[in-house]
């Protein structure tokens, strides 16, 4: 029997080695849970739960779940070392009304393990988002921020998002998400059509030098998805990933879907290291048991 194993056929295998394992603390993939039941989670995590870092139950769905449905789902994600995650509108319809510690507390004890402060519908002073970051920590939940506005009427400057990136993560957080909504058009680094906005990259790369990999870049559409990982690499951080596409998304940073492995055929093609029409030699049949042939 040959000792290769599946996965290693393929041209893409050295590119596979380079992705970061987990526990990840750059190339982060966040899922967005609308509400997916006990069974459906335990599917997911079975699946592709090696490759999820990042379980945010977003819109606040987590209030409408059975308190013990909720935990035991809750229970279920942490058992398999993936952060789980209230979401930032919860975060913000709490703050409305209670003191920051009131709602970590709570989140804390309901059995979350991370935390999103995010200021995407309301406006929360720097010195406000500075004492969030230091309630969520004083509870060791691990504090992922958010920067950006949900309203495509009122979108910040992208020099500014950076900026504010940069003072999350000296306050304390431990990743920064740039806001991209569900939909990923009209907001942050999307034009209305979800097409990334020229240079849009190159100003978060600017202004934040390496810590640029602690950002998880809001990317519902492929195409977003792949334009993040031609420009920054297969351990990009990628948020706002339906729980069914997460293996899509591997794949897709693996050098499996045509967006990325168009580039490397192309790039073997013109050093010669591909070549169409060649065919190649046949191999000799104990090359073939011993697993010493190339693909």
């Amino acid at each position: 029997m040959s000792g290769r194993t599946w996965e290693d056929l393929a041209v893409i295998a050295s590119l596979r080695r380079q992705r970061a394992t987990a526990p990840r603390q750059t190339g982060l993939t966040m899922i967005i849970d609308t509400g997916l039941g006990l069974r459906a989670t335990e599917d997911v995590l079975e699946v592709a739960g090696d490759f999820i870092d990042l379980w945010k139950f977003s819109f606040g769905t987590s209030v409408f779940l059975k308190r013990e449905v909720l935990r035991r789902k809750i229970a279920l994600i942490n058992a398999c070392g993936i952060m789980t995650c209230p979401g930032g509108t919860l975060f913000e319809a709490a703050i409305l009304q209670h003191h920051c510690r009131v709602y970590m507390d709570c989140a804390a004890e309901t059995g979350f393990t991370a935390v999103e402060i995010s200021d995407g519908t309301i406006d929360l002073p720097a010195h406000r988002r500075q004492r969030v970051i230091a309630c969520a920590r004083d509870v060791d939940l691990v504090v992922v921020s958010e920067v950006g506005k949900k309203d495509p009427k009122a979108q910040p400057a992208l020099a500014d998002l950076a900026q504010q990136a940069l003072r999350d993560l000296e306050d304390g957080a431990q990743w920064v998400i740039v806001e991209g909504r569900e939909s990923g058009k009209g907001v942050g680094v999307y034009d209305d059509a979800g097409l990334v906005a020229g240079g849009a990259f190159d100003v978060f790369a600017s202004a934040m030098g390496p810590l640029v990999e602690r950002l998880i870049w809001e990317a519902p559409l492929k195409s977003q998805q792949a334009a993040l990982v031609e420009r920054f690499g297969v351990n990009v951080g990628l948020g706002n990933v339906a729980p069914t596409d997460v293996l899509a998304l591997e794949a897709l940073r693996a050098g499996l879907r045509f967006e990325t492995l168009k580039p490397i055929a192309d790039g073997l093609a013109a050093s010669g290291d591909w070549i169409p029409g060649q065919l190649e030699p046949a191999p000799a049949p104990g090359l073939v048991a011993a697993g010493l042939t190339h693909v």
